[in-house]
């Protein structure tokens, strides 16, 4: 992508330390495994994980093992763990390139051993158990005893880690959270009255358990989106709970702009037409780059320090805000997400603003936004 084409998503990396900095002190004693899936939730994935290699991380979180491998490629060191499942044709990427594998199933850890016995290559797993995701994981009313049998047995493959998922932690109800983690520690117990200890690590907690269940924190937490400086939910995060700040501002510049008359209409359906004789502005962004549709008379956006309104359908490549009186010209600055002078516009806006989260809101920021980093 042409890195001089006006709408970029800047990314400020020392923010990013500053935000784990808080997420540790925030949870104590716990260790702290950035998720840096989806691109590093649309921030750059190797980008971010060069930057995070001075700060010491026990572990990176990731969603596929092609995620790994990329780090792997451009010389990231720092353990690995793929949280989704994978394919029996995988198991030897992930063998032969030094990452954890998630195990969901007595099948697929009986696959991993197989496997490492075959290539003279020791595995190490986090299992997985679905105390109420219902994604991937050991059910509850799984045979423990029989799976306890088969890790006795294990010569080539280490169980490093058990874990689980927060389905709703961000919610104010936290009662299906608290169930959830009832649970996680019933099987914790359980394992350590079979094998008489735990493994090294032990996890719940995402973004949502960090802000709100402090008895999740065991020994390792996940913060997904709450590293990246924003809210799992669609309300900011007050900084009493922690002074975390986004580290990504959106931005574009002014295409054009025409004086209108009053009822004239803009953009596709004419949905919107002016109220008054007026100014628009013409961006040169749209749902082609993330900016999603959505936001069809909702979205705002920030120039010269003042809010103002998408007004009219948001196109694929372009938008038109209402400029009013604002005394903006062809090639001033915009702040699709962000902060200027006094205002700001954060994730959780947009992410309100198109019914969605603020993951999604970050991780649609596609490859036709280039990405520029300050440090």
């Amino acid at each position: 992508m042409n890195e001089n084409r006006p709408t970029y998503a800047e990314i400020n990396l020392q923010q990013l330390s500053s935000n784990l900095k808080e997420i540790r002190n925030k949870v104590n004693s716990a260790q702290v495994m950035p998720v840096l899936k989806a691109n590093a939730y649309g921030h750059g994935l190797v980008e971010v994980a060069l930057h995070l290699e001075t700060e010491n991380c026990c572990y990176y979180g990731l969603a596929l093992v092609e995620e790994a491998l990329e780090l792997r490629k451009h010389g990231i060191k720092t353990p690995l763990l793929v949280f989704g499942s994978f394919f029996s044709e995988q198991i030897d990427l992930f063998l032969k390139h030094d990452i954890t594998l998630t195990i969901s199933s007595y099948e697929q850890l009986t696959e991993v051993e197989s496997a490492a016995e075959k290539i003279n290559k020791h595995a190490l797993v986090h299992l997985k158990i679905d105390t109420g995701m219902g994604r991937i994981g050991f059910q509850l009313s799984e045979d423990f005893d029989k799976l306890f049998s088969l890790i006795k047995k294990l010569k080539w493959t280490t169980i490093e880690g058990v874990y689980s998922h927060f389905a709703s932690s961000e919610s104010k109800d936290l009662s299906f959270s608290l169930k959830q983690l009832h649970h996680f520690k019933e099987f914790l117990e359980y394992y350590k009255s079979f094998f008489g200890k735990l493994p090294i690590y032990q996890h719940i907690a995402n973004s949502g358990g960090i802000l709100n269940l402090p008895d999740s924190y065991f020994n390792l937490v996940r913060p997904g989106v709450l590293f990246y400086g924003s809210s799992p939910s669609h309300e900011p995060i007050p900084s009493l709970a922690i002074n975390i700040k986004p580290a990504l501002s959106w931005k574009t510049r002014i295409a054009f702009t025409k004086t209108v008359p009053v009822s004239t209409p803009i953009s596709y359906g004419s949905r919107w037409t002016s109220p008054l004789q007026t100014r628009i502005a013409t961006l040169p962004v749209g749902y082609g780059d993330g900016y999603h549709r959505h936001m069809t008379g909702k979205a705002q956006v920030l120039i010269h320090g003042k809010l103002h309104n998408v007004v009219g359908t948001i196109c694929m490549d372009q938008i038109m805000v209402d400029l009013k009186d604002t005394p903006a010209k062809a090639g001033d600055e915009v702040l699709l997400l962000g902060a200027q002078k006094q205002n700001h516009i954060f994730c959780e806006n947009l992410a309100k603003w198109s019914d969605t989260v603020s993951h999604e809101v970050f991780t649609s920021i596609n490859q036709r936004v280039s990405r520029k980093y300050v440090r």
